[in-house]
Formats: structure tokens, sequence, C-alpha cells
């Protein structure tokens, strides 16, 4: 299988509020950054968002190093949160509803379709990807304002 690493970042001006996303794939020498927004979102959403959409650019399974610096995106995927409130019908252990079932779903299908190596990075720091995913991010999100 093909080995791709992505990167992504979310922002939101606002909790809810304008949001955008931004994301870089990388295949050897091949890179490729998108980005989008929303004009009434939420952080969570952003970068949730960020991952779905780079993942269903792949036209065929691939193994997937993510690069996040969500710890909502990656705690979920990586501790089985997301599978557990799928499996109890998009419900919390504390019997509350699950935020975002629609993008968990989509994620989820997605994990299944590829092998998604889970990365989670310091936002804002000195990695050069990140930062310019959150550029991307906050760019689209001014778009809304």
């Amino acid at each position: 299988m093909k080995e791709v690493t992505i990167y992504t970042d979310g922002a939101c001006s606002g909790n809810p509020g304008p949001g955008g996303w931004g994301a870089i794939l990388l295949y050897g020498s091949w890179r490729k950054e998108l980005s989008g927004g929303a004009a009434r979102t939420t952080n969570n959403r952003m970068e949730m968002l960020a991952v779905i959409t780079s993942l269903e650019l792949l036209r065929e399974p691939c193994v997937v190093d993510l690069y996040s610096d969500s710890k909502y995106v990656i705690d979920a995927l990586q501790k089985g949160w997301a599978k557990g409130w799928r499996a109890r019908g998009w419900v919390k252990p504390d019997r509350k509803p699950a935020l975002n079932p629609d993008l968990w779903a989509r994620l989820l299908e997605l994990c299944e379709r590829h092998t998604v190596r889970l990365h989670w990075v310091k936002g804002h720091a000195d990695n050069p990807y990140n930062n310019r995913c959150d550029e991307m991010a906050v760019a689209e999100s001014r778009k809304y304002r």
C-alpha cells in the first residue's frame, strides 16, 4: 500500500463562529495543500473536516501517518471513544449525546478503509507543516467574518 503523510489543523473565531481548516498531503515528492471553511461552525468540526477531506482524496486504501494538534480527534480515535459512541448509537458513557456524530461516522468509515497511524503534535510550535495548516485554517475562517 502507498504511504501518505497528512497534516491537518482547524480554526474557529468564536465557538461557534466562522471557521476554517487546512491540510497538507505528502506522498514522495508530491505535496498538496487544501483548505475550506464555514460561516458558523466549531473548532472541533473544522479539525475533523480537515482529516475527513484529506482521507477522502485518497483513491485507494493507503497507510496514512496523520499529524494533528487536536486532542479531540487523536484521542477519540486512538482511545476508541468514537467507536464506542457509534456502538452505543452516538451516546457517550455518561448517557449524553456524542457531539458531531455525522462527522464521526464519516471519519470512522475512512479509518476502516485506510491504515491510519495517529500522531499528536503540539500546536503553534515548531512544526512547519502544522504551522502552515494553521495559517490556511485561519485564512479560511477570515473569509466568513
